[in-house]
């Protein structure tokens, strides 16, 4: 999915550091951690779910965050006010969600944050298509994250275990993309390294 590090034709200051391939790994073991925990999980409570979806949006809103200056861009940048929204916002919603514990609410805020988020990714990355390395990944990310939050709704009247089951499909997806972008990327880097 990913392209070389420095694609051809990148704008000024989209240049994404070496250790990108840092958060972008720490976000997939967020997504693939969550995914594992709502597959083994036979009968959460609504507060269990609360609190592993919670921490769930919380970590991969941090980590997002935290990511925005290994992407290349400045947090002052259109391209990072949209990453920094998306971090903002799934954060937000996992600490709501970790709060108020309700099958209902629990469908609405998270498809709101997975939906918000989604749609700022999948705005950056085609902003930044054929300019920067995450930009497809960016896009897949975006569409998978809208289509989990376009379900999420459904399953609401089915309980906590459709709910985590629902959202850990969707991490599981996400988490899959995103490791094999992290890998892609660690290996260009240690090639660029190596070169002299």
């Amino acid at each position: 999915m990913t392209q070389p590090l420095t694609p051809a034709g990148a704008a000024h200051g989209t240049a994404p550091r070496t250790d990108l391939w840092k958060p972008v790994l720490l976000r997939s073991a967020a997504s693939l951690v969550f995914g594992a925990v709502t597959i083994f999980w036979a009968t959460p409570s609504v507060e269990a779910m609360g609190w592993a979806g919670g921490l769930y949006l919380l970590a991969i809103g941090a980590v997002t965050l935290w990511g925005i200056p290994a992407t290349g861009f400045g947090r002052e940048s259109a391209s990072g006010k949209m990453l920094s929204a998306a971090g903002s916002v799934l954060a937000g919603a996992g600490f709501a969600v970790l709060l108020l514990h309700s099958d209902l609410l629990f469908g609405v805020i998270a498809a709101l944050g997975l939906g918000v988020a989604g749609a700022l990714e999948l705005a950056c990355g085609i902003r930044n298509r054929g300019r920067h390395v995450l930009a497809r990944d960016w896009i897949t990310s975006g569409l998978i994250s809208l289509g989990t939050a376009a379900i999420l709704p459904f399953f609401i009247s089915l309980g906590a275990h459709a709910l985590l089951g629902v959202a850990g499909g969707g991490a599981i997806i996400l988490g899959v993309l995103w490791a094999l972008s992290g890998l892609t990327l660690r290996h260009d880097s240690r090639s660029t390294a190596a070169k002299p």
